[in-house]
């Protein structure tokens, strides 16, 4: 990998780091159900979620195509929000209670991260 195309890893890498912390804190003021409690909990679940959509998701996304394409994608959207879990249970301090608060944080989460990225596409003009 050459030096431009590692900056561009680090950037794309914290850019993405700093949408997930900004869908964490809209999805924290939303749900009365999710809570996080302090900056360090937050940090480390946008870092969990992150990670967890860049590495694991992919290789589960593999594993279970069969079952996405019979659910036409119902069993996607439940690997998203079993990332979101991951991020919960790893991150201290940072609890979602009940089913229905972590579908609707994984779609407000979502929102937030395509919403951002469209607009941080246009102003780079991509």
């Amino acid at each position: 990998m050459t030096r431009s195309a590692g900056n561009v890893a680090l950037v794309s890498a914290l850019l993405g780091w700093g949408l997930n912390i900004v869908a964490l804190l809209v999805v924290d003021s939303i749900f009365d159900g999710v809570e996080i409690r302090r900056w360090g909990p937050l940090l480390i679940g946008a870092a969990v979620l992150g990670l967890g959509n860049a590495i694991l998701k992919p290789i589960l996304t593999l594993l279970t195509l069969p079952l996405i394409i019979l659910t036409l994608g119902i069993s996607y959207f439940a690997l998203n929000v079993a990332m979101l879990a991951l991020a919960e249970w790893i991150a201290p301090d940072f609890s979602i209670d009940g089913f229905w608060t972590y579908v609707g944080a994984t779609v407000v989460i979502w929102l937030v991260n395509w919403v951002l990225h469209s607009v941080l596409e246009r102003l780079s003009g991509s």
